[in-house]
């Protein structure tokens, strides 16, 4: 059995996923804190729901993923009736929180394992980022990986990296979409009809994301591709440089990385 703790929209995202993936509905448990979210979910999906506690006692493996705010008091609720065993793993999808923060407030040896994932679970195309604590091994991280696998990417590292992994793919997708909305923008600027502008967008981000990943070529190395000297991209090219675009990315992405810390932090 498989609890996911807190249905927002990274929880519903990954219930979905699992349920697309081949999960029985009947081995999938969610938990909502409002009784009207408990039966929207089991009506939209046939999953079944209760409160925390019964999650805790039931499930072999439990998916936290309320906000990062919200664990601590997650973690009193269930404290009592997560144990270590062989089958029991837990795994967290909270940014910012540690693996040593949900083990010091749970009894025993419990295997933590700690998953940044996306939202593009909702279409199979996730990048989920994880890490062991201190007490999970390479089965459990193997458990993660066949329960992440269907729905997208899945890639190990060192925890001390996930708090940039949180900055960098976990809210990469806002990225993506606020520079969608910006081109979409300049092309209405333009005199482009909306909906003719937005699909050149979504295809051209699209068609380069798939030749990045396809053609393993450095992205320097496909953007000379497209600029030729004297011509319209490398004019383009200049006042992005001219606007601080690229060091607006790498503030903006450490900010990212450092909220993630304070909200850990409470």
């Amino acid at each position: 059995m498989i609890a996911i703790l807190g249905t927002g929209k990274m929880g519903e995202a990954l219930l979905s996923g699992l349920l697309r993936a081949g999960h029985p509905p009947g081995e999938v448990l969610a938990v909502a804190r409002r009784p009207e979210r408990a039966a929207e979910l089991r009506e939209r999906y046939g999953v079944l729901t209760s409160g925390a506690a019964e999650a805790a006692k039931t499930a072999d493996t439990l998916v936290l993923a309320v906000k990062p705010q919200d664990m601590g008091a997650l973690l009193d609720e269930i404290a009592t009736f997560v144990t270590a065993s062989p089958d029991r793993l837990v795994i967290s999808v909270a940014a910012g929180i540690t693996t040593a923060f949900i083990g010091r407030r749970l009894a025993g040896d419990v295997p933590v394992v700690r998953v940044m994932s996306n939202t593009p679970v909702l279409v199979d195309e996730a990048m989920s980022v994880i890490s062991a604590g201190q007490h999970a091994g390479e089965a459990h991280l193997r458990r993660t990986e066949k329960l992440f696998q269907p729905v997208g990417k899945v890639l190990r590292i060192p925890e001390s990296q996930q708090d940039a992994a949180t900055a960098l793919s976990g809210s990469g997708p806002a990225y993506v979409y606020f520079l969608v909305e910006a081109m979409v923008d300049a092309g209405i600027l333009l005199g482009v009809p909306r909906g003719a502008a937005m699909e050149m967008v979504t295809q051209a981000v699209f068609g380069a994301a798939t030749m990045l990943r396809e053609s393993g070529e450095h992205p320097v190395i496909l953007r000379e591709a497209v600029t030729s000297p004297g011509g319209t991209t490398i004019s383009a090219i200049r006042e992005l440089e001219k606007h601080g675009v690229r060091a607006a990315f790498l503030a903006a992405i450490e900010s990212a990385r450092d909220r993630g810390r304070d909200l850990a932090g409470g």
